[in-house]
């Protein structure tokens, strides 16, 4: 498998800085709809993914709080262990092991920066032999 033609690429993969503030984390989540999304540092490095769940035990721990969803960052919340990322060269194997255990898989190069993403769909696409939609068709589907 060629992890380049099924993957979203990072242009279109909704991620979030690790220095962005939690409120605008939420908003970002409401605003996609997704339960998870990729956090990157300044320099483009994946450095792991924050969860809906990160949110709502910030949330409950804080009361809501709004002047601590501004305070605190992205960073402060994530789990940098979940949601692992591949090397742009994995294996098919290794694809098809990672979406087996997450919806999404985090794609990166050889200098740990996230070049885009492998979804559960489009793994599944590939196995049965459907096309892949363009992935910027797909990123406008995933808007409405």
């Amino acid at each position: 498998m060629n992890i380049a033609k099924i993957m979203l690429p990072r242009a279109v993969t909704v991620c979030i800085s690790a220095e962005s503030s939690v409120g605008h984390g939420l908003d970002i989540m409401r605003g996609h709809g997704f339960a998870a999304i990729p956090v990157i540092d300044r320099e483009g490095t994946f450095v792991g993914c924050v969860h809906d769940r990160d949110f709502l035990r910030f949330l409950l721990a804080t009361g809501n709080d709004p002047r601590a969803r501004d305070r605190t960052q992205v960073s402060e919340i994530m789990r940098r262990d979940y949601c692992p990322p591949l090397l742009i060269t994995a294996t098919d194997e290794q694809v098809v092991d990672a979406t087996l255990k997450q919806n999404f898989v985090p794609i990166v190069d050889d200098r740990g920066c996230l070049c885009g993403i492998v979804t559960r769909r489009r793994v599944i696409a590939w196995l049965s032999g459907k096309e892949i939609p363009n992935t910027f068709d797909e990123f406008v589907e995933t808007q409405n």
